[in-house]
């Protein structure tokens, strides 16, 4: 088959490529064919997910429909298994496991990130992920279940274990998934007769090894952040890991057995398997690339977002941190540059000095320093709000109505039981999916990183 236009493929639909892919259609618009190879037809919000979790949002309100939001570009649902740089094709498996291949003249990889794994026994087994929305919705329904039957029982033991909640990991995503959950589990047992006389309450712990909560962050909103959790009543844990899980719960590092049916694991995350097997350099499972996101001897190829190691310019020596405002910003570049490589416009270097950071504690409290200024409280948690707004490619009045719903009207707390715990193993190379009865995709062929 004869192609009279150039076709640029775009592997992976999170903040990277769709921005990539966003660009390209508006730079290119029909000078090109630009596809996207996503294994789902939505763009997942991810910051927002703890709120899905939580029972505050819908789960619709942070996937953005691919073809609505990319009018130009044709979507390709799969999985890219394997790319040949030399026949300049990507193979892939689509949803009902039939195979594919599709050449390119330009490629953008942008796959993204999985769960981060670490050598600890027992954490694959008993732990969940929170990198997709399969992993939300089972977090919901398995939350509300164990407060469910913890209310059920006579056993004390057995309900102080099935109503106490592990999250490893106080990063963004840990932080974020206990301050949210705290409060879920408080208004869930606010409906239930039962608590009324049990003598406690439900219990949160927050572990990280680091020395505090958001190590990575100012030290300002680690402490805001640090207050707000303990006055809520989780239980943060600074210089602790576990050393191993099991069915009944996970021994700590300093030799405390924690009683639990739950474990959520935030630890942070890898770059998908796919960028160590293209066979290029990479830096840590990320792939190698010039300021221009270009990979080097491979002018047909960029990558961008947590797939890329790219040179951080604003600190010599060093690569850009795997966040998403990062990743939405080379996504944009790489779209302009990979438009350039083909005459429109020019190339340009990767720099972005960081604009803040956010941080959702749930309520009216947040955390946040727009511009290096540091806040707390409800001006926090406006400008945290008006920062997803702003940031969202779509969905935003629902997400609005759905802020405002939750702050009038109680939660709605039942289990949809539509995602089992199968069906969301923390060692899979793709958390966006669900495992499915006989499936074979790369969730079975992954294997754990560090």
């Amino acid at each position: 088959m004869i192609r009279n236009r150039p076709r640029i493929v775009v592997v992976g639909a999170g903040f990277a490529g769709h921005q990539a892919a966003k660009t390209l259609s508006r730079q290119l618009r029909d000078n090109a064919e630009i596809v996207l190879l996503n294994p789902t037809d939505y763009f997942l919000y991810l910051p927002l997910l703890p709120q899905v979790a939580a029972g505050i949002l819908e789960p619709r309100r942070v996937t953005v429909s691919l073809p609505g939001t990319l009018p130009r570009v044709r979507l390709v649902l799969g999985e890219a298994d394997r790319v040949d740089l030399a026949a300049r094709r990507v193979h892939y498996t689509g949803p009902e496991d039939d195979k594919g291949e599709l050449e390119y003249d330009r490629l953008v990889l942008a796959v993204g990130s999985v769960n981060k794994l670490l050598p600890v026994p027992g954490v694959a087994e008993h732990a969940h992920g929170f990198r997709g929305l399969p992993e939300a919705l089972y977090l919901r329904d398995h939350v509300t279940r164990q407060i469910e039957l913890a209310a059920a029982t006579g056993d004390p033991d057995e309900r102080a274990a099935r109503c106490t909640f592990v999250v490893v990991g106080a990063g963004y995503t840990g932080t974020e998934v206990a301050a949210q959950g705290q409060m879920f589990t408080d208004a869930l047992v606010r409906k239930q007769r039962a608590w009324r006389h049990a003598g406690h309450k439900p219990r949160w712990l927050l572990l990280d090894i680091a020395p505090r909560v958001l190590p990575e962050l100012d030290r300002r909103l680690s402490r805001t952040a640090d207050t707000v959790l303990r006055g809520r009543g989780v239980d943060v844990r600074t210089g602790t890991s576990v050393k191993e899980a099991t069915h009944e719960g996970v021994l700590l590092d300093d030799g405390e057995f924690v009683d639990t049916r739950t474990v959520v694991w935030c630890v942070g995350v890898r770059p998908d398997p796919l960028v160590s097997e293209v066979g290029l350099p990479v830096e840590r499972g990320r792939l190698l690339v010039e300021p221009t996101l270009n990979v080097p001897g491979h002018p047909e190829v960029f990558a961008c977002g947590d797939a890329a190691a790219v040179p951080d310019l604003t600190r010599p020596g060093e690569f850009t941190p795997m966040t998403a405002q990062h990743a939405a910003r080379q996504g944009k570049l790489a779209g302009r540059n990979v438009a350039a490589s083909l005459g429109y416009g020019e190339q340009q270097r990767y720099k972005h000095n960081d604009l803040g950071f956010v941080v959702d504690l749930g309520g009216v409290k947040a955390a946040a320093n727009p511009l290096g200024v540091p806040l707390s409280g409800p001006v926090a948690g406006a400008v945290t709000r008006g920062y997803h707004l702003a940031a969202m490619p779509g969905n935003r009045i629902r997400v609005a109505a759905d802020w405002l719903l939750d702050a009038v009207l109680p939660r709605q707390a039942v289990q949809l039981g539509l995602v089992r715990s199968w069906s969301v193993p923390l060692d899979t190379a793709s958390p966006e999916l669900a495992r499915v009865p006989g499936g074979r995709g790369r969730a079975e062929q992954s294997e754990p990183g560090g």
